[in-house]
């Protein structure tokens, strides 16, 4: 398949990457710097992109079976729920535009219900991460209304981040609007099964206008 990939030097993208590069998928790994990825294979090309330049996106597009994004507007930002929530509804317009008919998008975990209420609600929702997770979720509800793209988004684990150290395991389970738990009552995955589960998406699509999750 030919997967366009947004998002692919920060923390999930490479293991999108990789993954993608070793099921013998073409990848164009579209990137802010193109310095920052030192990933090299046959199969992949890198183009610098904007999220913000919806044309010139819509044509790095064309072409493609899917457009998987990994977008994320930097933790740091201090516009990240402003940033976020743009780039991610340009993302959607330019694969509307460039008639590709797959969107996957990587979401947080925040949207996810617990006895009726999504984490993000909560109280002791970590404040460093809220406004980022609240540009998913609301965007996450802008997106349930497109009916032009075969959409899926993807919200990953409450415990999903570098100080995850399980690896590539090949195992993980699937949820849909609840967090997935282990017998510990932990929502935990790794980037690199993480990244397992977002491909096998992309070749078996089971959450055509869905949301989905995964955890161990």
């Amino acid at each position: 398949m030919k997967i366009a990939l947004i998002g692919a030097t920060g923390f999930v993208g490479p293991k999108l990457l990789r993954e993608a590069l070793n099921r013998g998928h073409q990848v164009t790994a579209i990137v802010r710097d193109p310095a920052k990825l030192t990933e090299q294979h046959e199969n992949l090309t890198v183009v610098t992109g904007d999220v913000n330049q919806v044309d010139e996106l819509a044509q790095q597009l064309a072409g493609h079976d899917v457009v998987l994004s990994s977008f994320n507007a930097g933790w740091t930002n201090p516009n990240l729920y402003e940033d976020f929530l743009q780039g991610s509804r340009n993302i959607q317009a330019a694969t509307e535009k460039s008639g590709v008919k797959r969107l996957i998008a990587i979401g947080g975990a925040g949207s996810l219900y617990i006895n009726g209420q999504q984490l993000v609600d909560g109280p002791e929702f970590p404040a460093n991460i809220k406004p980022g997770a609240t540009a998913a979720r609301d965007y996450l509800t802008e997106l349930k209304q497109n009916d032009t793209l075969d959409w899926t988004f993807f919200s990953p684990a409450i415990e999903m981040h570098q100080g995850i150290t399980t690896g590539r395991t090949g195992h993980y389970r699937l949820g849909t609007e609840s967090p997935v738990f282990n017998e510990e009552g932990r929502s935990v995955l790794s980037a690199e099964d993480l990244a397992i589960a977002l491909l096998d998406e992309v070749e078996h699509p089971k959450h055509i206008r869905q949301r989905f999750t995964a955890a161990y």
